[in-house]
């Protein structure tokens, strides 16, 4: 039996991503978490499900953000973390799982007006902000729906209202400052965004295409089609100013700020074991590997997992020391932890038929240079002597057997010991080994 282990990395890596709530119940919250630097998008989910403790009724979505508007979802949830860069900027959207399971995806991003030098002509619309996501039940929408979704999402970043008596001149006025946390602060909920008398909306909001490319201004029983994700823009002015704290959609923090000092960290020594349950492990298909569920008649996301059901005479590991992702190519030198006698894998046998799974190893192979070109020796066992050599190239000479254990391993070889054998006793030279 031939099994490539994949070399788990205990380089970690720390990740911000700010958690922003699709419902309006809170505001924007950056998070840090730690994890291990080769994982994938779910651990980065679980991460950060533990670190703003997420509800179990709850879920996150994670999107890139760049240039102010949602780059690209990252729902792949095997997708390796290696994809998202330092500099990237990374929303975690928190959601009920009810409201994920609506079908209409409305996507908010703002633009304000910049001032002009001349009066005449009118400045240009920049983006600014964090874009935001809710996500719709309703069937049919128009622009009312939209409207009070807008107002719902916006609800966390109202401003308060701080009473104060203020004597001037003998005459005594009331003062506006934001809100604090004293006993005369209140919520501005009685200064809303109101409708006019003319049915306008609340807000300045336009329809924009799939692109962002262009748009069109929303009115107030404008049919909307649902079912399908809804791009709009809002044009922030002086009023929304009034009400709202924009200061909380600005300045997203990058994943990670390189400091002047970064050090690059040595990978540590792994074991076999862990190697080997990295391989048992489950993991999650990606989009690309959608599974056929034969009841719903459907591609699903799904899992799999490998297990062993039982073991042969040889056992052959592979240790996968060449590592491929979408930006680069590595040669990982990691130094892997083996036994050379007493190899349990009982624990790790699905079928408990009472047989020994003890292995005791005979041969490694090494690997010596990176992916562009290197250089092979061996070591190896001579069952008649009980004695290690090193092989490399012609040249043939004999090792003490506390030396072979090297970051050079690339293939470990391993014989069952059989019933009655002591760990480490030589075979007559009769014996020949079963293959």
């Amino acid at each position: 039996m031939y099994l490539s282990l994949p070399l788990p990395s205990t380089v970690t890596r720390s990740m911000t991503v700010t958690v922003v709530y699709g419902d309006g119940r809170g505001l924007p919250m950056p998070y840090t978490v730690t994890l291990i630097k080769d994982r994938c998008i779910k651990d980065l989910l679980d991460a950060l499900g533990t670190a703003c403790c997420l509800k179990s009724d709850e879920s996150l979505m994670l999107a890139e953000v760049y240039e102010h508007r949602i780059y690209k979802y990252l729902d792949n949830l095997s997708e390796p973390l290696s994809s998202i860069k330092n500099d990237d900027r990374i929303v975690a959207y928190r959601y009920s799982k009810e409201e994920a399971a609506f079908k209409t995806r409305l996507e908010i991003i703002y633009r304000w007006q910049e001032k002009s030098t001349s009066d005449s002509l009118k400045g240009q619309r920049k983006l600014f902000g964090t874009p935001l996501v809710a996500y719709l039940g309703e069937d049919k929408l128009n622009g009312v729906d939209i409207d009070k979704a807008v107002s719902r999402i916006l609800s966390p970043l109202k401003r308060a209202v701080k009473l104060n008596s203020i004597k001037e001149n003998g005459l005594v006025s009331e003062g506006i400052d934001e809100a604090s946390n004293s006993h005369n602060s209140r919520p501005m909920d009685n200064i809303e965004l109101e409708e006019t008398s003319s049915g306008e909306l609340s807000f300045h909001l336009f329809l924009a295409d799939e692109r962002g490319s262009s748009c069109k201004p929303i009115e107030k029983y404008m049919s909307i089609s649902s079912g399908r994700p809804i791009k709009i823009f809002l044009d922030w002015t002086n009023q929304e100013d009034e009400v709202y704290d924009a200061c909380y959609l600005k300045d997203l923090p990058e994943v990670h700020k390189n400091g002047f000092t970064a050090k690059k960290t040595r990978q540590e020594a792994i074991s076999l074991f862990t190697c080997l349950e990295a391989f048992l492990k489950e993991e999650p298909l990606g989009p690309d590997d959608m599974w056929y569920c034969p009841k719903c008649k459907e591609h699903r996301q799904a899992t799999k997992k490998l297990d062993l059901w039982m073991l042969p005479e040889v056992l052959v590991f592979h240790l996968k020391r060449f590592s491929y992702s979408r930006y680069s190519k590595n040669k990982l030198d990691t130094l892997v932890t083996f036994p050379i006698h007493n190899l349990d894998l009982s624990q790790y046998v699905m079928n408990k038929d009472g047989k020994p799974h003890l292995y005791e190893l005979y041969a490694i192979s090494n690997h010596y240079g990176g992916l562009g070109g290197g250089h092979y020796t061996a070591y190896a066992k001579l069952i008649d002597e009980n004695r290690w050599y090193h092989f490399d190239d012609s040249h043939v000479s004999p090792v003490n057997e506390t030396d072979i254990k090297t970051s050079a391993a690339y293939v470990l070889f391993y014989r069952r010991v059989k019933s009655g054998q002591k760990i480490g006793e030589a075979e007559s030279s009769g014996t020949h080994m079963e293959s």
